[in-house]
């Protein structure tokens, strides 16, 4: 019998197991017409596993609060989509949050290329690389 990887918990394969499978529901079997083009980020669940956060984005934030009416109203469905795919004593109840990590992200990088810019403009050409420095070419 195989062992599992140490520091990989039976609660982070379920996480990641649970997330590859609502990724593919949500892409072919969720008919919502108000859930955007929806992408799952990251899944935890509870150590008892009977919750469990999924976390996801849109690609149009005009979207983001019907498909997260949408995603709430489709938990049900989807949980019993999952239980087919998942063999678990029981399934987690899915709760729906919104990642912010990517807009915040991007955010941060839009402001870092402000600031490069306007770097450039003050300085010239003797600027700092705004990406990939000397240490980067190693």
């Amino acid at each position: 019998m195989a062992k599992a990887k140490k520091g990989f918990s039976r609660a982070d394969r379920v996480s990641e197991q649970i997330q590859r499978e609502l990724a593919e529901l949500t892409r072919k079997g969720l008919k919502d017409p108000r859930a955007g083009w929806i992408t799952i980020t990251q899944v935890e669940v509870t150590r008892d596993y009977s919750h469990a956060k999924v976390y996801y984005t849109v690609m149009d934030a005009k979207t983001r609060e019907a498909t997260q009416e949408a995603l709430e109203s489709s938990a049900g469905y989807l949980r019993n989509e999952l239980g087919r795919a998942i063999k678990m004593f029981s399934m987690p109840q899915l709760h729906f949050v919104y990642d912010e990590s990517v807009e915040r992200g991007m955010h941060l990088t839009n402001l870092i290329n402000q600031v490069a810019r306007e770097d450039a403009e003050k300085f010239g050409s003797d600027a700092p690389a705004a990406e990939g420095g000397e240490e980067d070419r190693e």
